[in-house]
């Protein structure tokens, strides 16, 4: 199973961050998203114009809240950048890499 086929998980926080070897396993799973500090993913998105990258991340926030995780993302006149990471244990879990394969799936137009 894809990791866009799954669902978040929601941590309680009673379980270690993802050790590195998983990290770049998943992370080989998804496009254009990297790892920063062992510490959450990051991509960023450039549309041609404020209303793009708005609908963008109004599509993102519509999937993180069906999901129940929710991204940091930050919007500007034609970009935008989605972080993602378990605040409840301030690392990588396995539903971040779900979360962000989802968005993958979403259209750029």
């Amino acid at each position: 199973m894809g990791l866009s086929e799954k669902s978040c998980v929601p941590c309680r926080g009673d379980v270690p961050p993802l050790p590195a070897e998983d990290v770049a396993r998943l992370l080989a799973q998804l496009d254009g998203w990297r790892v920063v500090d062992q510490h959450h993913l990051t991509r960023n998105f450039v549309f041609p114009d404020f209303a793009k990258a708005l609908a963008h991340v109004n599509r993102v926030g519509e999937i993180a809240e069906s999901e129940g995780h929710h991204p940091d993302i930050y919007l500007t006149w034609g970009k935008a950048r989605i972080d993602i990471y378990t605040h409840a244990i301030d690392g990588l879990t396995e539903s971040d890499f779900v979360l962000a394969a989802k968005i993958d799936l979403l259209p750029r137009g």
